[in-house]
């Protein structure tokens, strides 16, 4: 596997980490007062509004879409520099907000004609590796699939946030369990539930430095390849897996596409880059294009060259 792993480090008390995450709190708890849905509009205002443009979100998305879409009109751009972080900040009030997210996917409907397979696969006791990207609301579909009887364990990198990372995995473990973290421990975990013959979900559309340079939207980006080569070391079925926001903000549809064939590691990465690049075609403001995606690792850099996509 070409999986980087974390390394865990002790460290004393952060004041910084800590103040950042008390804010947190406390906006998680003031909102917690209001109505669902209201909750989860205002909190897709607050980090579209204020959190965005102080944490430089804009100014990436902006470097983003100059380099994917060179010729969007500039009132696209700005609507996209408020949608997309009204998209994840409208994720994270979810996240946080369990029972209500659940009932919701409860209520999504499921579609795709990769969900006979998902189904067979389980009831026969084959892995399955479900694959999707920071579209829409990743949470939603994974508790729509619990809810009709397919559980799934989680991979996911800490925080660097120690403060944050803990309720937050805390969180996320009312979704999906076990929770697997992106280390030495957590990776041999996730192995063995593989071989048992278990469900895997796992996000791979973040730049990893020691991935492939294959291609989404076009241009070169990093790429893992452990999805898919877990998928051939354990006979697992890889699929990709969606869960598309709705007109009204809070509603969802969880589409389950067909399995991607085996093949080779980067023939399989390519189709999942695929698949999520024709999903954000089509929701341009759903996917989180604050990303550095198509940013060259540091590894990859040749002497006097920038490190942009």
């Amino acid at each position: 596997m070409t999986e980087p792993m974390i390394k865990q480090h002790k460290v004393g008390f952060q004041p910084g980490a800590w103040a950042v995450d008390a804010l947190f709190r406390a906006l998680i708890g003031a909102a917690a007062w209001l109505p669902y849905e209201r909750r989860v509009r205002v909190g897709g205002w607050v980090f579209s509004h204020l959190i965005a443009p102080i944490a430089g979100h804009r100014r990436r998305i902006r470097a983003n879409l100059a380099l994917i879409c060179p010729d969007m009109p500039a009132s696209q751009v700005r609507h996209l520099c408020r949608a997309v972080p009204d998209n994840i900040g409208r994720n994270l009030i979810e996240l946080y907000s369990p029972a209500d997210l659940i009932a919701r996917a409860v209520a999504a409907p499921v579609t795709g004609a990769g969900m006979a397979a998902l189904n067979a696969a389980h009831a026969a006791g084959r892995p399955v590796i479900l694959v999707s990207g920071h579209f829409g609301n990743f949470n939603v579909w994974r508790a729509a699939l619990g809810a009709r009887g397919i559980g799934q364990a989680a991979l996911y990198r800490p925080m660097n946030n120690r403060y944050f990372d803990a309720h937050y995995v805390n969180a996320m473990g009312r979704i999906a369990k076990p929770m697997f973290a992106r280390n030495t421990r957590g990776l041999a975990a996730m192995l063995r539930h593989l071989r048992r013959g278990g469900v895997l979900s796992m996000l791979v559309d973040q730049r990893m430095g020691s991935g492939r340079p294959l291609r989404f939207f076009g241009h070169r980006a990093y790429t893992a390849l452990s999805a898919a080569q877990m998928a051939l070391k354990f006979d697992a079925l890889l699929i990709p897996v969606y869960a598309v926001r709705q007109e009204n903000g809070i509603d969802f549809k969880v589409l389950v596409e067909s399995p991607v064939p085996h093949t080779t590691p980067e023939e399989m990465m390519q189709a999942l880059n695929d698949s999520l690049e024709a999903m954000v075609r089509g929701h341009m403001d759903q996917w989180f294009w604050i990303h550095r995606r198509w940013a060259t690792p540091r590894r990859h850099r040749t002497p006097g060259k920038s490190a942009g996509g």
